[in-house]
Parts: C-alpha cells; sequence; structure tokens
C-alpha cells in the first residue's frame, strides 16, 4: 500500500476478545500499518483466558481434575486464526508498551479501532470516562474509527462535546445483537458454565426490567437517532442463516458469514465470526 496509517487500538486490562484484538491487528499490520495500543495505566492487556484455552466453558469445568477436557470449550473458544495471532501479538513491543488513555490524543493518530469481549473485565474499558472523551474525539474529527461488538458499546457512551449526544447518534450501525448474546448466554447458563451463570452478560437486567435491556444491542439502540438506524442482517440476505446462526465464523477470502455495517468514515461489526471482514474491509477504507 502507498501510505501506512497510524492506528490506536486501546484495550482493558483484562478480558477482552482474543480474535477482535489480535486478529485485526495482524490483518492491519500486514496491509502495511502502524499500530499502538493504549490501556488505562499502561500496562499489558491480557485476553480472556477462556476465549484462549476454551477450559471452564463445560458442565463438568468446576472440577480441577477434568478442566482440560473439553467439548463446548472447543466450539466456544477462539479459532485457531484467532488463538495463532494472539500468540503473535503477545511478542509485539506495541502490545506489551501500551500507552495509557490519559496521554491519547486524537490528532497523534490517523484512525481508531475499538475490539470488545464479554466478561466482566471489559466494564472498566466500557465505562472509563477518560478514554470516552478519546473516542468522541476521534468521531468530532472525522478520523476512520471501527468498532466491533462491545468496543460499539464503548462508542455508543461516548458523548460528543459538539452535540452533547452519542457520537453514533444519526449514524447507522451494527454490534452484538440480543439474538447472539442471548444464545451464548442460554448455553453458558444453562449448559456449560452453569455454575457460572452471569459469564456471558458483561451487564446483566434487574428485577423488573425486560430480558435484555442491558444487552449490547439495546443499550446501543437507545444512544441513536431512531432504533431502525441499528442495522442486523435483513431477512432474505445471502447465506442469511451462515450470517446469523453463531456457528460459523467467516475467513480470509470468505466473507459469507460476516456481517459488516459502514456508514461515512465509520465502520462496525458483531462478533469475532464478522473479524476477517471487518479488518479487511477497514484496511481498504483506511486505502481510500
Amino acid at each position: 500500500m502507498s501510505h501506512s496509517r497510524r492506528i490506536l487500538i486501546p484495550i482493558p486490562l483484562h478480558d477482552f476478545d482474543p480474535t477482535e484484538v489480535a486478529l485485526s491487528w495482524r490483518i492491519l499490520r500486514d496491509a502495511g500499518h502502524h499500530i499502538e495500543f493504549a490501556t488505562v495505566d499502561g500496562t499489558r492487556g491480557h485476553a480472556d483466558p477462556l476465549m484462549l484455552s476454551g477450559e471452564g466453558l463445560d458442565p463438568w469445568g468446576w472440577l480441577p481434575g477434568l478442566r482440560k477436557l473439553r467439548l463446548f470449550g472447543l466450539m466456544l473458544r477462539a479459532d485457531h486464526h484467532g488463538r495463532q495471532a494472539y500468540a503473535a501479538l503477545e511478542q509485539d513491543p506495541a502490545f506489551l508498551q501500551p500507552r495509557r488513555f490519559e496521554d491519547l490524543r486524537a490528532a497523534q493518530y490517523d484512525a481508531l479501532l475499538l475490539p470488545g469481549g464479554h466478561a466482566k473485565g471489559m466494564r472498566p474499558y466500557l465505562e472509563d470516562s477518560v478514554l470516552q472523551a478519546v473516542v468522541a474525539e476521534f468521531f468530532d474529527s472525522g478520523k476512520p474509527v471501527a468498532a466491533v461488538c462491545h468496543g460499539v458499546l464503548l462508542a455508543a457512551r461516548s458523548i460528543s462535546p459538539r452535540t452533547q449526544r452519542s457520537v453514533l447518534y444519526g449514524r447507522k450501525t451494527t454490534a452484538l445483537t440480543w439474538k447472539l448474546e442471548r444464545s451464548a448466554w442460554d448455553l453458558t447458563r444453562f449448559l456449560a458454565r452453569f455454575w457460572d451463570p452471569g459469564y456471558y452478560r458483561t451487564y446483566g437486567e434487574s428485577k423488573g426490567e425486560p430480558a435484555g435491556y442491558w444487552s449490547v444491542e439495546q443499550e446501543v439502540k437507545r444512544a441513536l437517532a431512531s432504533p431502525d438506524d441499528f442495522i442486523d442482517v435483513p431477512a432474505g440476505t445471502p447465506d442469511y442463516f451462515r450470517k446469523t446462526g453463531g456457528l460459523v465464523r467467516d475467513r480470509a477470502g470468505d466473507d459469507r458469514a460476516a456481517w459488516v455495517v459502514q456508514d461515512g468514515n465509520y465502520l462496525s461489526a458483531r462478533w469475532p465470526g464478522d473479524v476477517h471482514t471487518f479488518a479487511r474491509r477497514y484496511a481498504a477504507m483506511l486505502a481510500a
């Protein structure tokens, strides 16, 4: 490519999704871009260990002697593309020596990428007011922003000083859908990881709140100008069941399972199964 971009990827200290961070990093790096990372205090972040190993994602996973016997764990953890990318990422000096959120300025970068994850260690990242201000600065600057899964939730919570609204207000976006979030939650709370029923929900509902009120989809929708600006896969779309079933992931050169939404210089995706396509599309946006 003719022009290398400087891309910022802020991450939490714990529990980010390894595929969304590492595979995005690898694809963008291979496209010739320079990627920097940031955490709240400048110490390196760590991916959700359950998504790396799969240990503890089976009904017997609470038994120390049986944790390494995996069935659901092999299906639910990051696939080999994500795990291999994460192993490489752990050798990257920029990942091992991230910047601090408080030192970040949008003017220092050409683009921003916001990854996600679902375990409870994501909460400090999603709730960090300093990071939210940085995200708003990127949106208000007009620079390209990409967000996937709970990264879209971080964007939704980021308030523009110019408009006093979410930076996603007036934009079209996708994110982790309630259907995908609920199916993973139901599988783990009723069968796979029943002793930890909230593992797949970053935020849960209180008594009296409707089911899914604090899901990613519903909170993001509340930040938009219209709920219709949340774009899920329309019925009748080619490969609809492949895209929506939550069992098939995209691959390099095969985007049939992916769903990404672009609105101007903003790109969004739903879950790790979209990331090959998501990162390639972002690289194409940055090259334009």
